[in-house]
């Protein structure tokens, strides 16, 4: 992915231009290539277009009747409808917290999110401090063990959004990569060291068709996208009391159905 070679994003200068209350416009670099930016309550918003031609050199197209900027990426379609809090990767909605905008006729993206969603990592320290975006490229991963995290995500969160089955992809990949659970995705869906770690497991829905969307959380998650942080656990309250988890492990955050913990 030429994206993933994009291994910074430099936010190299500040230019603070207005009043109070309005757009502060700041310059961002990728690589050699300058994207135009502004800060706006404190979320950074990148002009969509240049992002997506310097991280990967995507084009974007505008639909001006449907008010949607679409790119094929090298994961999927992204289509951002105007003044949506939410863009769509292959037609299912990621959310992205605040609403993309329009501006001297451009689309304008929350930096931080859309960042995510192609697989990178935006760290800010402070207004004196570059701004970086760092993707470390897809997770190793066989053929087998992909239908298998394919097939974990669907089962356990089958009809919860893109951005819950993406978070359940990652606490597996966050055991893979741990010391503490088997380091491949089969072992670690059939992990039974203390008990039957997954109900898709014990009732056997494990070996059901994954669906699209879960395939394409599966993809998003190998590629870097992180809902979940560094969770290793999740549970549905409203299957079960979690007293264990709740009792040793720390609280991350709480995504459609599931409850997630470090």
């Amino acid at each position: 992915m030429k994206g993933k070679k994009i291994l910074g994003l430099l936010l190299a200068a500040l230019l603070f231009t207005s009043k109070a209350g309005a757009w502060d416009d700041v310059t961002v670099t990728v690589g050699s290539e300058t994207v135009p930016a502004f800060v706006e309550t404190g979320v950074t918003y990148v002009q969509l277009t240049a992002l997506l031609e310097a991280m990967g050199g995507w084009e974007t197209q505008w639909d001006r009747e449907a008010r949607i900027a679409s790119a094929e990426t090298d994961l999927f379609t992204l289509d951002v409808p105007a003044q949506r809090n939410y863009v769509l990767a292959d037609g299912f909605s990621f959310e992205t917290g605040r609403a993309s905008l329009l501006r001297y006729g451009r689309t304008y993206v929350p930096l931080r999110s859309v960042a995510n969603l192609l697989g990178a990592q935006v760290d800010f320290v402070d207004w004196d401090t570059p701004m970086m975006v760092q993707g470390a490229g897809p997770a190793a991963c066989t053929e087998e063990d992909f239908d298998w995290l394919c097939r974990i995500i669907s089962a356990e969160s089958q009809g919860e959004s893109l951005m819950g089955q993406i978070a359940v992809g990652n606490v597996i990949l966050n055991r893979v990569s741990s010391g503490q659970f088997p380091d491949m995705v089969k072992s670690v869906v059939f992990d039974r060291k203390n008990g039957v770690q997954f109900e898709p497991v014990a009732n056997q829905t494990i070996y059901n068709e994954p669906t699209e969307q879960s395939v394409l959380a599966a993809r998003l998650a190998l590629a870097g996208v992180d809902a979940a942080g560094e969770s290793l656990y999740f549970f549905n309250p409203a299957l079960s009391q979690g007293q264990w988890v709740r009792a040793n492990r720390t609280y991350y955050a709480t995504i459609g159905c599931h409850m997630f913990f470090k």
